[in-house]
């Protein structure tokens, strides 16, 4: 991977905390208290939304053998790329004071022959104990890559010693059919009481079979995703989030909405864009089905120059 610009490695604060290259920012309790005390002007409209993401009961993808691409809900995705089998940030529960809306699509116990389990941060929607435990068990062979410092973290859930870990534009050690990089998002972490920042957090592109594809984790909009399009010319397969994204003054930082996703899509080249971070968990105060009907709003309006994949959860789309 050639980079068109200078960089000086993954940026660190005075603190040795990680922080993002292009909006350095730290959440205050004090923006929280404001959020969470003012008032949501759409929360009639949420307390009446019972949307949720149809969902396909299917596993024949499992045993299939075909590249292909499934959402399994929220950003869990199974993505089988030149005949590796590959698992992102698996999540098949309920997370501590979130309930999911959307059932996992399959029998997780299910998902076996795993060669790679990705992990790009380590917040509870993205990085699940429970979930993490079943894969272990079922998967002693599968390799785990994640940001720094995330290994001591990963081999306590899984209790496996092959963990891999990247700063941003580095390059993992793979099967020689794929290649994976770790790269920038405008996000943040935290999992315990004093450990803001100090596991990085990520997006992933992947490459195999004449295809890449990009996983934009968690990420507010950035120059990161120009930047993407600069250094992978062709992005066959954008996966974006669209969803928790207001109010905007405090999810901006960390969450990306539907039309700043649509941009993000485009200033890389995307030839497909397939949404995700919608419609499992409630994190954030638009009504649940707002993430889906912005982004065929504007797909209707004609704004998304690649191709919209919408997909079910637990829908196959194969690789082309």
């Amino acid at each position: 991977m050639q980079l068109p610009f200078d960089w000086k490695g993954t940026p660190v604060d005075e603190n040795g905390r990680f922080v993002n290259h292009e909006f350095p920012h730290i959440y205050s309790f004090t923006e929280f208290l404001k959020w969470r005390f003012q008032r949501n002007p759409q929360k009639a409209e949420k307390e009446a939304d019972t949307w949720h993401p149809e969902v396909v009961h299917n596993d024949e993808f499992l045993h299939a053998g075909r590249d292909c691409i499934v959402w399994l809900g929220h950003a869990s995705f199974f993505i089988r790329l030149a005949g590796v089998n590959i698992l992102i940030d698996p999540v098949f529960y309920d997370i501590v004071f979130f309930k999911r809306h959307t059932p996992f699509p399959i029998d997780p116990a299910k998902l076996k022959g795993l060669d790679y389990i990705l992990v790009s941060h380590n917040h509870l929607d993205h990085c699940d104990k429970r979930s993490l435990r079943l894969l272990a068990e079922n998967n002693p062979q599968a390799i785990y890559l994640t940001g720094l410092r995330m290994e001591g973290l990963l081999k306590k859930l899984t209790g496996s010693e092959q963990v891999q870990t990247a700063g941003w534009y580095q390059q993992y050690h793979t099967d020689a059919r794929i290649k994976v990089f770790f790269l920038p998002a405008r996000h943040w972490s935290k999992r315990g009481l004093r450990d803001v920042n100090s596991q990085l957090w990520g997006a992933f592109v992947i490459q195999g079979g004449g295809k890449t594809i990009y996983f934009a984790s968690d990420s507010g909009y950035g120059s990161h995703f120009t930047d993407v399009g600069r250094i992978f010319p062709v992005i066959d397969y954008c996966i974006v989030g669209i969803g928790a994204y207001k109010p905007a003054f405090f999810m901006a930082q960390s969450h990306i909405s539907p039309q700043d996703a649509v941009k993000a899509a485009n200033e890389m080249h995307a030839r497909v864009m397939i949404p995700m971070h919608y419609g499992t968990f409630d994190l954030a105060d638009e009504p649940r089905s707002d993430p889906f009907n912005a982004l065929k709003g504007l797909e209707k309006q004609g704004a998304i120059q690649g191709h919209l994949e919408l997909l079910k959860v637990g829908e196959e789309l194969k690789i082309q």
